[in-house]
């Protein structure tokens, strides 16, 4: 371990720069030698060394001058002064001076030996250090994502991984689960974060447009193309595309799209010359892409192509524990723009959140808290700021609303009650229970009564 790391050694006391090298050779360290300053500075620019042991007192450039340029050419390197005018003053010096420590001559070997293996092991740590902090930084600063549910966890985990890589990468997830915002949490965490990254959703436009769009096409290509225009593979050139939603692609559309991720080439609609593009792919998808294949409307080789890296976004209802923080989060947002003082959400209404099955998502949730916002007039959100299917879930009705239907038996309306109770509870039957105000053995005696 120690072969590889490099001491220079500067004193103008040739048969003092013999005995330090003799004994650090025998420790396993590469030894580099100066007898003055402007040496040390010198080779300071040229190499880097894991540790430099400077003299103080020197003929031509003094100790604390050579300390101050090494410092400026490489902060980091731990520099050990060495001394025979010791003095409390000198120590205090050196140190103000960022040197790591001092030894005094004559100078003790095994101290030197101790000193130095410190020294080593500090500047390993500040290394490892510098190093995780550039990876949390550029791998796990993904401060827009919210969420620290384990399926999240997982999902972030895999991210974080595959971000930096030049990997394609398949999202896949129901709509409204935050495909776009991870993209571009991808891209921002890549090494293409200082290019373009360009989107484009694939079932929003028809298959002859989408065409146009994704690769260009030449004036008079079609009807209405008045002139050149570039793709977004051409705008997104040594950057990130987005294909969102591109299990609603065309199949000959796909067949483009698998030559660019084969080959890196394409050709504008209406031209037979053939362009060069660099391009990250980042796909995504709310469709099951296997159970395209088996009918025909996906091709299998595009979907192995696509899912180097498959991520795969759980739906909000599958990471519950996750609501209370997004909720949070959207009700400063929009109190924010609309200029209104919120300050949380009712407990009520946090629970009606959180029982609520959230069919469409993050979508679905920022959209009803923007709502809320706007709606609510006092400063903790209350039920009745929430939508009508909101209210119902906890049996909160409308004045003149019962839930009673004529015609239907009491025996009628209460399986019915219970049935609606134990959806509400995810079949939690001691839950279920207390919301219907009878014991649990109760309860059980009604769902055999009713064969439920």
């Amino acid at each position: 371990m120690n072969q590889q790391k490099k001491i220079l050694v500067v004193d103008d006391d040739a048969n003092f720069r013999l005995t330090l090298r003799a004994t650090l050779q025998q420790a396993g360290y590469e030894i580099y030698e100066a007898e003055d300053g402007r040496d040390a500075v010198e080779l300071a620019g040229e190499t880097l060394f894991d540790l430099i042991l400077l003299d103080l007192r020197m003929k031509d450039m003094q100790g604390d001058e050579a300390l101050r340029r090494i410092k400026s050419l490489s902060p980091a390197v731990p520099v050990v002064i060495m001394t025979a005018f010791a003095t409390v003053q000198t120590a205090v010096e050196t140190l103000k001076q960022n040197a790591f420590d001092y030894l005094i001559k004559p100078v003790d070997m095994n101290v030197l030996l101790a000193i130095v293996e410190k020294a080593m092991h500090y500047y390993e740590m500040e290394r490892e250090n510098k190093v995780l902090k550039e990876r949390i930084g550029e791998q796990f600063d993904f401060s827009r994502i919210i969420g620290r549910s384990k399926k999240m966890r997982q999902a972030m985990e895999i991210l974080s991984l595959a971000a930096p890589s030049h990997a394609t990468i398949l999202i896949l997830g129901e709509s409204g689960t935050g495909k776009e915002l991870i993209a571009n949490a991808i891209h921002q965490n890549s090494g293409r974060r200082e290019q373009a990254f360009v989107k484009i959703n694939c079932a929003a436009l028809a298959e002859n447009l989408l065409e146009s769009e994704l690769f260009g096409h030449e004036r008079g290509a079609f009807t209405g193309a008045i002139q050149q225009r570039k793709g977004r593979f051409e705008m997104a050139d040594s950057g990130t595309i987005f294909l969102d939603e591109i299990g609603d692609m065309a199949p000959s559309t796909q067949a483009k799209i698998l030559r660019v991720l084969q080959e890196g080439e394409f050709e504008r609609l209406g031209s037979s010359k053939t362009m060069k593009v660099d391009v990250r792919i980042i796909a995504a998808t709310h469709r099951n892409l296997e159970e395209a294949i088996t009918k025909n409307t996906f091709r299998e080789d595009l979907y192995f192509r696509l899912s180097v890296v498959t991520l795969e976004l759980p739906p909000l209802r599958e990471r519950q524990e996750d609501i209370p923080a997004l909720a949070e989060h959207f009700l400063h947002k929009y109190a924010e723009k609309n200029q209104r003082l919120m300050k949380g959400f009712a407990p009520k209404t946090m629970d009606i959140l959180l029982r609520y099955s959230w069919p469409g998502n993050i979508r679905e949730l920022e959209n009803t808290i923007e709502r809320a916002v706007i709606l609510c007039r006092e400063e903790f959100v209350q039920p009745e700021c929430l939508p009508k299917q909101f209210q119902e879930l906890l049996g909160l009705k409308n004045e003149g609303e019962t839930g009673v239907r004529i015609g239907h038996s009491i025996r009628e309306v209460e399986k019915e009650l219970i049935l609606k109770t134990l959806d509400q509870t995810d079949g939690n039957r001691t839950h279920a229970a207390e919301i219907l105000g009878i014991t649990r053995r109760a309860l059980q005696y009604k769902l055999k009564e009713y064969g439920l």
